[in-house]
């Protein structure tokens, strides 16, 4: 078989000096298969997407049966189609009642920017508050809140009237004004390396947002569907905002993101203008259809209460010298090896070893372990072991 890598870099837009080059022949479960014949346990999940595992043949049914009748038909919004109706109705019942509108995109950073435009229309102000550290897409709109400088300079100037403040703490919440459109904030901090919010951090926000009119945005596009042993993370912490983004796992591995609000909210973007936020491919009826499938395994099969338990037997097993902290819940773990150095010499040994991990984007001292939500007890042990032993290795 002849290598791909050579057109991979010629002719594949790159989005590093440094990609990983594995040419990837079929996937399964929690494995993905180079074209060698290696296997690797992928810890990754395409950042928390394959949340039903690779290949799930109930979302490639689902795929396949909605092919056989449709696919593209027409702008967004114009058409009633029974995936996108069947899929927003779903939500519904398993989100709070109050967020009862569904605005299908294709994308986490495209759910973040219809976020962001649905704020400022529905509050008639302009601050947008986000959090250090925070990631919430690449777009210009998603990169004006983004929380690290590193990412931003380059390609200033992005959108005026834009503030970061601490994650967990609260003197910065003073900061949330009558001139605030909305907070984005991750209820689990992501790329930051696993954060989890401290003392009630986020039912004080909710309060000073309440105070202040300004309305909160959960950007759940890594924690959603599952992978902190709720189904959505804010069932966590007994919050609920005004607007929550999905994407990731929420298209079942197919191209699929949402913003979803009270229909109160949600109805401000129908006018003045009308069209004031429009996409051609978003709630692809091909992705609703996997997307839902998909959410139903979760569901049906307890993926999201299971991965509490598997989350804890990682950490139970985790155990070694070069460790410092296993961080997170459910299935969303950062492991804390304390510098930089050893991180990127245990990254170069897992591929050795057949483990497909990564850093997070703010953090490079942790690696993510971050699976299908299918990962068995027997596969968790056996991906320990192989944990364990690049550590050793080391």
């Amino acid at each position: 078989m002849i290598s791909l890598k050579n057109f991979f870099l010629r002719n594949v837009a790159q989005t590093s000096p440094s990609p990983l080059m594995l040419e990837i022949k079929k996937a399964k479960g929690i494995y993905l298969y180079g074209t060698d014949g290696k296997k690797y346990i992928d810890l990754i999940a395409g950042v928390s997407v394959t949340n039903v595992g690779h290949r799930n043949i109930r979302v490639i049914n689902a795929v396949r049966k909605q092919l056989s009748k449709f696919t593209h038909t027409h702008v967004y919004g114009e058409l009633v189609l029974y995936p996108q109706v069947r899929f927003a109705q779903y939500l519904d019942s398993l989100l709070p009642y109050e967020m009862s509108s569904v605005y299908f995109v294709n994308s986490g950073a495209e759910a973040i920017e219809g976020a962001l435009k649905l704020a400022k229309k529905y509050t008639g102000r302009t601050e947008l508050i986000s959090f250090k550290n925070a990631y919430h897409g690449s777009t210009h709109g998603a990169l004006s809140i983004q929380g690290s400088e590193t990412y931003k300079t380059s390609f200033r100037p992005l959108l005026p009237d834009t503030r970061q403040i601490e994650f967990n703490n609260f003197d910065d919440l003073k900061y949330i004004t009558e001139k605030t459109a909305c907070v984005v904030v991750e209820p689990i901090q992501g790329e930051a390396g696993i954060i989890m919010p401290e003392n009630g951090f986020l039912k004080v926000l909710r309060k000073r947002c309440d105070e202040t009119g300004a309305l909160l945005v959960f950007d759940e596009i890594q924690t959603g569907i599952g992978r902190t042993g709720k189904m959505f993370a804010f069932e966590n912490f007994d919050v609920v905002p005004d607007i929550i983004t999905l994407a990731k796992a929420f298209g079942g591995g197919m191209p699929l993101g949402a913003f979803i609000a009270p229909k109160e909210i949600m109805d401000s973007l129908k006018d003045n203008p009308a069209l004031g936020h429009i996409t051609t491919f978003g709630g692809h009826p091909v992705s609703c259809a996997a997307g839902y499938e998909a959410m139903k395994i979760v569901e049906e099969k307890g993926l999201h209460i299971k991965a509490v338990k598997k989350g804890e037997l990682f950490k139970e097993h985790l155990v070694h010298d070069k460790i410092k902290e296993v961080r997170g819940t459910g299935l969303f773990l950062a492991v804390d090896l304390g510098s930089s150095n050893l991180l990127f010499k245990f990254m170069d040994k897992s591929l050795e070893n057949g483990i497909l991990t990564d850093w997070f984007l703010f953090n490079d001292r942790s690696f993510r372990i971050t699976p299908p939500l299918t990962i068995t007890e027997e596969e968790i042990k056996i991906t320990v072991k192989k944990i364990l032993k690049t550590l050793d290795e080391i």
